[in-house]
């Protein structure tokens, strides 16, 4: 058991660096004479399609095929979840700073109670309500601090990224229906490959290609579609059949910390006074939603999800 608890815990701790250095990364690969935005997402939409859909085919064969009815659905989530959520995420990190993204990171948590609670999936309180207004303050001051203005400074950049968390906490919030339903692989399988008829919009007058020579941006990319993409998943389905769902929640939170480490020691960046600030409240407010005794909708979800992961009873012949 404390071995496949340890294995668990190593595995999270991957999952979180995989995801931690995706800001950094990104930043490389859409830096000068790298991809465009818009260009980085056909190459994560197009191989993240073709891997997780082989995987989802070999692991669970004609299980991976949704019934027809639930294909609209499929949809929705293709959208909120991958087109939107990273089309505005990497459109913002082009405009911000890693160690920005990775504090806006931490919205999702708080969006999706909210959203949840909205939609009466989740109990309402007034402390959670303080914590989601808390988090708020910080992402206010992450949108308005610099001396060049909001649009001009990374504020525009972080309001997309911010847009980038509220899109992706309403994924999680229709995508519980199907995670009750499919093999959670199955689903984030679909959910690429629904997003495949937006490539061409995605690709029009775009930089697939970066410049001749330009050796980083290919290998960000390459960083971008292997770890974050396809690797942390592998790697969170194999902690959540090792470790409880909650033990998750409090390594997501190790996130910015990755990403603020990373940006200092790629690109110098440093901690000011408005971040710090930001950050307090974030994490004030993050506190204040999750310590309810009720488990959030994320958790659920990941339950869910560690559920599926578990090796299933086979039949005898």
């Amino acid at each position: 058991m404390r071995d496949r608890a340890l294995a668990g815990h190593t595995a999270l701790l991957a999952v979180q660096a995989c995801y931690g250095l995706l800001p950094v990364f990104g930043t490389v690969a859409l830096a000068e004479g790298g991809f465009s935005p818009l260009g980085l997402l056909s190459w994560r939409v197009a191989g993240g399609a073709l891997a997780l859909g082989a995987l989802a085919l070999v692991a669970y064969g004609r299980e991976a095929i949704p019934a027809g009815r639930d294909l609209p659905l499929f949809a929705i989530c293709a959208l909120l979840g991958v087109s939107l959520n990273q089309g505005l995420f990497l459109e913002g990190l082009a405009r911000s700073t890693p160690m920005n993204a990775g504090l806006i990171m931490t919205l999702i948590p708080v969006f999706t109670f909210a959203i949840a609670a909205a939609v009466k999936q989740e109990h309402f309180s007034w402390l959670r309500a303080l914590g989601v207004l808390t988090a708020l303050a910080g992402a206010a001051l992450l949108l308005l601090a610099g001396r060049e203005g909001p649009v001009r400074g990374h504020g525009f950049g972080n309001f997309l990224m911010v847009l980038n968390g509220l899109s992706y906490a309403t994924y999680l919030v229709v995508a519980k229906q199907l995670v009750g339903r499919y093999r959670s692989l199955v689903v984030i399988a679909w959910v690429y490959i629904l997003a495949l008829p937006y490539l061409p919009y995605f690709m029009t007058g775009e930089k697939l290609t970066p410049d001749p020579g330009n050796t980083s941006a290919w290998w960000s990319m390459v960083y971008v579609l292997v770890f974050p993409t396809v690797l942390a998943y592998l790697l969170n389905m194999f902690a959540l059949a090792r470790v409880r769902a909650t033990t998750t929640a409090v390594y997501i939170y190790l996130q910015p910390l990755v990403a603020g480490v990373a940006a200092w020691l790629a690109f110098g960046e440093r901690l000011t006074t408005d971040i710090g600030i930001a950050a307090v409240c974030l994490f004030v407010g993050i506190w204040l939603v999750a310590r309810s005794k009720r488990d959030p909708i994320i958790s659920r979800t990941v339950n869910a999800a560690a559920d599926s992961a578990r090796p299933q009873p086979v039949d005898p012949p």
